[in-house]
């Protein structure tokens, strides 16, 4: 994500803040100041939310870690002023593992709760009158902080399981449902779910609070997005990679020039192409690669294939190109046979394509 700040690694896991969660801490002060704040109480309103945002750090791993018993890897969390994301490789199909997974996030906070819940003072602030209750949570202190800390943890749990997919709550719904019906059937009926919850807290946000508004944005887009995706790898389901790769490709080879590459670029349709050395895979042109480099038409291609990609099995399920293009954030790969020769290749536009007449039969 652009203008993420990297704030390091656990257990392998980046974690990164997005440059919008500034305006979150100004906003917060501004507020605060707004209500006749000094800088105490602005402290302390900042502190609050940087621990809880710590808090929702320790949210997300909890997801992350829980998938990685699963061998689903995470390439990051990122921190953004709605919450926090974790940028799973995918989610698990088996019902029971994305229950797992998408109530591993609430569970943290519930542990996070019931650990303040032992230093919190709670039953002393129910015993207090309301005056005083005023004065004592309005005061910056280490007790105050604490005790919105548990408030904050507490409603982090009931808002993330609230159905609206695909939030935390969504996914349960969408896991409990797939035991009984199909992924795909599950997913749609929590995704209609979700997009309606979406439009409800679009409206009251409009009225009350315009951070609703956000995430209504964020369910809705989301819900709508894993909801094609998952219909069209149902779509792929029993299909080869054969089926809609590319079979008539143009291969190049390490010595060819860049002014070579742009005649064949301007020649056809191809935009990717696969590099061979003596009958080996050695490499695969980009099509941004290529044009980035292409005022240099005298540079060779070995200078700047890339040398780090990834193949595909022919005889291999078609539903794992949608897996390999979220991982590898590539949507074009050469495609062999068993013996390691290359066949062929596949890209987005193919299988979109396969996709489409898929599509076509069915209606």
């Amino acid at each position: 994500m652009k203008g993420a700040l990297s704030l390091g690694k656990v257990a392998g896991i980046k974690i990164e803040v997005h440059w919008t969660f500034t305006l979150l801490l100004i906003w917060v002060v501004y507020l605060d100041m707004r209500r006749g704040g000094d800088l105490n109480s602005a402290l302390m309103n900042v502190s609050l939310i940087l621990f809880l945002f710590l808090c929702v750090v320790l949210h997300e791993l909890g997801h992350a870690l829980t998938a990685r018993k699963f061998n689903i890897g995470t390439k990051k969390i990122t921190l953004l002023p709605i919450g926090g994301v974790a940028s799973l490789e995918k989610m698990p199909e088996k019902p029971q593992q994305e229950l797992l997974v998408a109530l591993a996030g609430p569970a943290v906070n519930v542990v996070i709760a019931l650990l303040l819940l032992l230093i919190v003072p709670l039953k002393t602030y129910l015993g207090m009158d309301a005056e005083n209750l005023e004065q004592l949570l309005t005061a910056p202190s280490i007790n105050t902080l604490l005790f919105y800390l548990l408030i904050a943890n507490i409603m982090l749990v009931a808002f993330n399981l609230i159905p609206a997919f695909p939030m935390d709550g969504g996914r349960v719904l969408r896991a409990l449902l797939a035991f009984r019906m199909s992924r795909a059937k599950a997913t749609d009926i929590a995704a209609t779910l979700g997009q309606t919850l979406a439009v409800i807290f679009f409206v009251m946000g409009l009225f009350f609070n315009p951070f609703l508004v956000l995430i209504a944005l964020f369910i809705f887009i989301g819900a709508y997005g894993e909801n094609q995706m998952v219909k069209q790898t149902t779509l792929l389901e029993g299909h080869l990679v054969r089926d809609a790769m590319l079979t008539h490709i143009t291969t190049v080879g390490p010595d060819n020039t860049m002014t070579q590459i742009i005649d064949l670029l301007l020649a056809g349709t191809e935009k990717d192409f696969v590099v061979v050395d003596n009958g080996q895979i050695a490499g695969v042109l980009f099509h941004k690669e290529i044009i980035n480099r292409s005022k240099n038409r005298e540079l060779l291609v070995r200078d700047f294939m890339s040398t780090g990609f990834h193949i595909m099995l022919e005889e291999g399920p078609l539903k794992e190109f949608f897996d390999l293009v979220a991982r590898e954030k590539q949507r074009f790969f050469p495609v062999v046979n068993s013996d390691g020769k290359l066949m062929g290749a596949i890209d987005m536009t193919n299988v979109s394509e396969f996709l489409l007449l898929k599509n076509t039969q069915i209606a």
